[in-house]
């Protein structure tokens, strides 16, 4: 039976300790569920347990994430800027993974300093691209972000970044039901 709901994997890119990460993934999840029509996966990397080495031969830890990947039908990655990149777990958790990604949407909410992660936004979109996942235009971005959330974990522009969120969701359940669609219709072509 086929649903109008979308699978949405929510994923924390930071494992460091006093990571600011799962503040802004918080949010963002809560204002996801009140978007509507999502069952929402939250995956915090720091407590995955995947390797910080890539082998051929998968450990139970990407085993055990693989079917939580492959059941989205899209994904959100919050990412924080470290030294104008994201962060190595993420790329590792990544590449430890082909066809979970395929033909699928993937949008990007990010934080840090001044640049707000938009450095670190730029680069996933090339990796995402090679593993033929479609990212969205929009981004949620907090620039200065220790500074942007009151002690609730809420954003002290709550109206800005609810309105960054809500265009950002949009476009990923535009795209979402577009590839399920496709893909359910068709494989999809390498």
């Amino acid at each position: 039976m086929k649903t109008d709901t979308l699978r949405v994997a929510i994923i924390i890119g930071s494992t460091r300790a006093q990571r600011f990460g799962p503040t802004v993934a918080e949010w963002f999840h809560g204002h996801a569920a009140a978007h509507g029509g999502l069952d929402l996966d939250l995956i915090d990397l720091a407590h995955t347990g995947l390797s910080d080495v890539l082998t051929d031969d998968p450990d139970s830890a990407v085993l055990a994430l693989a079917p939580r990947l492959a059941q989205a039908d899209a994904f959100v990655v919050v990412s924080p800027e470290y030294n104008h990149g994201y962060p190595a777990p993420l790329k590792t958790a990544i590449d430890c993974y082909v066809e979970e990604w395929k033909a699928k949407p993937v949008a990007i909410v990010c934080y840090g300093g001044v640049s707000g992660g938009l450095r670190a936004a730029e680069q996933l979109r090339q990796v995402f691209g090679e593993l033929h996942a479609v990212t969205i235009r929009d981004t949620v971005s907090f620039h200065n972000c220790w500074n942007k959330f009151d002690d609730a974990g809420q954003p002290l522009d709550l109206a800005g970044a609810g309105a960054a969120a809500t265009a950002l969701l949009n476009q990923l359940t535009w795209w979402a039901r577009a590839l399920r669609d496709a893909r359910g219709a068709r494989p999809y072509p390498l």
